[in-house]
């Protein structure tokens, strides 16, 4: 693929129409679909309403992006007709069942939710722990965390613009294309989530303006909804000689959606 020039980078209200419109998921899901049975091009509009048990003008209307009527088991049959996998589905569920933004829920509230949270997260003593909102922007660190990456003491630290636009993680993230990918592919679920997020666009286009994270974005459509367990190799000297493994245990606190606890542990 041509790599763009940052004089083509389409601004947010513009770009959003690319990824999070559910026609756009379904082409490139068609697409996907076809690869992985090995039809080298993207599954007909006929083949996945005949997989659907739907017509094929039903089917047309949905990816034109017509008002049509989906309820739960027609996505799930969307979803088997495609292929998707767990990440994928909780995507396309999420375009049907909405819930509270972190949009509307105050930033703090006077020790209240986020308080406890940190206090959590200051209680972890064995490994390295932070919580992060909805935009990746760091609430809380422990000791370890700030140790490891003192970068979180930063103002306004976010972890999402340090793994991608940082030259920093890239000497500190062993193999760093592999998770910026991964990384990227968070961005893109959240931003379905929440498409019109002053944070995450700003995150987004700030990020298109790296010529990696651009060919990186620009691969295809893959969606992570959560890296539970995801496993990091990590060259930090100044911890360790040798090179660091660890995975990411992910805990979704219950009345703060977006939030994200996460502690560094030895895989």
């Amino acid at each position: 693929m041509t790599e763009s020039r940052d004089t083509d980078i389409p601004e947010p209200a513009e770009f959003q129409l690319e990824f999070a419109d559910l026609p756009h998921l379904l082409r490139a899901w068609r697409t996907e679909a076809g690869l992985k049975l090995g039809r080298g091009k993207a599954l007909p509009q006929k083949e996945v309403a005949q997989r659907m048990g739907v017509s094929e003008r039903w089917y047309r209307a949905l990816e034109s992006g017509a008002q049509v009527p989906l309820t739960l088991d027609t996505l799930t049959l969307l979803a088997q007709a495609l292929d998707l996998g767990p990440d994928e589905r909780t995507a396309l569920y999420w375009y049907r069942i909405t819930e509270v933004s972190d949009e509307r829920q105050p930033s703090d509230d006077g020790g209240g939710r986020f308080g406890r949270l940190r206090e959590l997260v200051d209680a972890q003593t064995t490994f390295p722990a932070y919580l992060i909102d909805h935009a990746w922007n760091v609430i809380a660190y422990n000791a370890l965390m700030a140790g490891w990456f003192p970068w979180v003491r930063e103002p306004e630290a976010n972890l999402m613009r340090w793994v991608l636009q940082n030259p920093e993680s890239r000497e500190q993230i062993v193999d760093w294309k592999k998770q910026a990918a991964l990384y990227l592919a968070q961005l893109r679920f959240a931003l379905f989530r929440s498409p019109d997020d002053p944070t995450l666009n700003d995150v987004l286009t700030s990020v298109q303006h790296e010529p990696d994270c651009r060919e990186l974005w620009n691969a295809g459509p893959r969606i992570i909804a959560f890296r539970q367990g995801g496993k990091f190799r990590l060259s930090l000297p100044h911890i360790s000689k040798t090179e660091l493994v660890v995975t990411a245990q992910v805990l979704l606190p219950a009345y703060r959606p977006g939030a994200r606890f996460v502690a560094l542990m030895p895989a």
